[in-house]
């Protein structure tokens, strides 16, 4: 099992993303931390769903670019 530091150096991005760029973020919950399987956008103070653009209830700790 990765560790919370590992699984946060993979994640590079710095303050917040530019709101019309999709990128992967990183959650994390009492059980530890995890990837969402989808796409975000950080719009107006919030994270959502770049798909269905509903306001993610997860605590994101850290994001970065999308890898293709």
């Amino acid at each position: 099992m990765a560790t919370r530091e590992k699984r946060l150096a993979q994640f590079d991005g710095e303050g917040a993303p530019p709101p019309d760029l999709p990128v992967q973020v990183l959650c994390e919950d009492q059980s530890g931390t995890y990837e969402l399987p989808f796409a975000c956008r950080f719009v107006d103070g919030a994270w959502h769903n770049h798909e269905s653009g509903g306001t993610l209830e997860a605590n994101v700790v850290a994001w970065r670019r999308r890898r293709n």
